[in-house]
């Protein structure tokens, strides 16, 4: 089988930028001519042999980047955006998509952020919004998106976030994460009370009182300490982190800063080093883990997705969590498979049914389109109010990856990997899955003609050609 030729010149570029390097003492230290890393950089000719060893070797750097990054994603956001009506039935083909996402990230980002300005507006307009007609009204990014927009495109990995919790954990040694977390707040001078309460933390920045909710499972009131731990102490770090993340508006910013303090208070409850191997010790074993760190299913889930620290890698897991709608609430990706943007998940995909089967973990094996196999996981995490009338809130999650770190995986023990009549087929959002005999599909694919015969009628009232 030939060798897939690697176009990484968007990466390659930015490699060298960070490394402060001119293109003539990089091509130099890559032992390469100026004109060639030039080609390279521009994806005229792919990364050589040559040239990744190098930067194994010259720079520490992890290769395994060059095959991963951005591109995926902004093909998968730029191929939901082109699916909108707007742009008519002859949407740009799929390879000019994957060239202006390799050569021209920055552009690529552009038109998403544009498209999704269009979108909003034309929601207000279609709403009879009246804050169009307001002076300070303008055209932006919802602080919501922005921010889960950051984290999708930083892989979900924070490292300078990740590192500092992960240090604060080493200092509780043996202890566990749930008996040390008080002690923080101790040490902190800060008193720790736990009341009947609808509010699930409190912090009274006078009396510097932290009250939890007794309603809250014991899991997540340890998780509250280090979220206030991580705002109290290293509020430094996550300024400067907002510093380089450039937020548009206020409000995106502290929207981000809690989604900082919460990636904090996850990866010092689950350090990275210590979450990794037990892990890999595990088989990635949901329930043992949650055990073994006093962690909720869906605390322990969201952590296995973070695990992208250059050099020690865990294994590339999509999580999504979604409510009862299909709505997708939470979503993240270091595999091919991407999610859609605005709208729902796959309906084929099992997290559906995990309402249906509450407190039991649901396994799949699924096909994309593109022919990428995956193991799916997913489960109901549906949480109790604590109180007699209190409402419900009703999630399940979804954890998998590729079919080929099976063998890592204790839910792929005894399903039958090898037959391909067992994956189901799944996409990511209608408009621009290429299934042409979906049984569940809800709008026609925007890239393929119709055939509508009024004389027959099958599942679908037309047929994909």
């Amino acid at each position: 089988m030939p060798t897939k030729k690697l176009y990484a010149g968007a990466k390659l570029r930015e490699t060298r930028q960070r490394l402060g390097l001119t293109q003539k003492d990089f091509a130099a230290k890559l032992g390469v001519s100026l004109p060639y890393l030039n080609q390279m950089e521009n994806n005229n000719r792919p990364v050589s042999t040559t040239v990744v060893l190098a930067l194994a070797q010259e720079f520490g750097f992890d290769v395994t980047e060059l095959s991963t990054g951005d591109s995926e994603r902004l093909v998968s956001d730029m191929r939901e955006a082109m699916a909108d009506p707007i742009f008519g039935d002859s949407p740009p083909p799929l390879a000019d998509l994957r060239l202006t996402a390799s050569n021209a990230p920055a552009l690529a980002r552009a038109f998403i952020d544009l498209h999704r300005a269009y979108r909003q507006t034309h929601e207000r307009l279609a709403s009879l919004d009246e804050a169009l007609g307001r002076e300070e009204s303008r055209l932006q990014p919802s602080p919501w998106d922005e921010v889960r927009d950051f984290f999708h495109y930083c892989d979900n990995y924070i490292d300078a976030v990740d590192r500092a919790a992960e240090h604060a954990a080493s200092q509780a040694g043996q202890r566990p994460m749930r008996l040390y977390a008080p002690e923080m707040l101790e040490k902190a001078g800060i008193t720790l009370r736990v009341a009947d309460s609808d509010r699930l933390r409190h912090f009274d920045t006078e009396a510097r009182t932290l009250t939890l909710s007794n309603r809250a499972a014991p899991e997540t009131q340890t998780f509250q300490i280090l979220l206030q731990i991580a705002l109290l102490q290293q509020n430094k770090l996550l300024e400067a982190t907002l510093d380089f993340a450039r937020f548009r508006s206020e409000e995106a910013r502290a929207i981000a800063k809690i989604g900082l303090a919460n990636y904090f208070a996850g990866a010092a409850l689950m350090p990275y080093t210590r979450f990794l191997e037990a892990a890999q010790a595990d088989r990635h074993d949901l329930e043992r883990l949650a055990t073994r760190f006093s962690a909720s299913i869906e605390q322990v889930a969201h952590r296995l997705s973070t695990l992208q620290r250059p050099g020690a890698k865990g294994i590339p897991f999509f999580f999504v969590r979604v409510d009862q709608a299909g709505t997708i609430t939470k979503r993240h990706s270091a595999t091919r498979l991407q999610f859609a943007r605005f709208g729902g998940a796959c309906p084929l995909w099992n997290v559906h049914r995990a309402f249906e089967t509450p407190g039991r973990f649901l396994r799949q094996l699924a096909e994309t389109p593109d022919g990428v196999r995956y193991i799916n996981l997913a489960r109901d995490v549906s949480k109790p109010g604590g109180a007699f009338g209190a409402p419900t809130r009703r999630y399940a999650i979804a954890l998998g990856c590729e079919v080929r770190h099976a063998d890592a995986l204790v839910y792929a023990d005894d399903l039958d990997l090898t037959n391909p009549r067992a994956y189901e087929p799944i996409g990511i959002s209608c408009r621009i899955c290429e299934r042409t005999k979906c049984h569940q599909r809800s709008v026609p694919p925007l890239e393929r003609r119709l055939s509508i015969d009024s004389n027959e009628r099958g599942v679908l009232p037309y047929r994909v050609e």
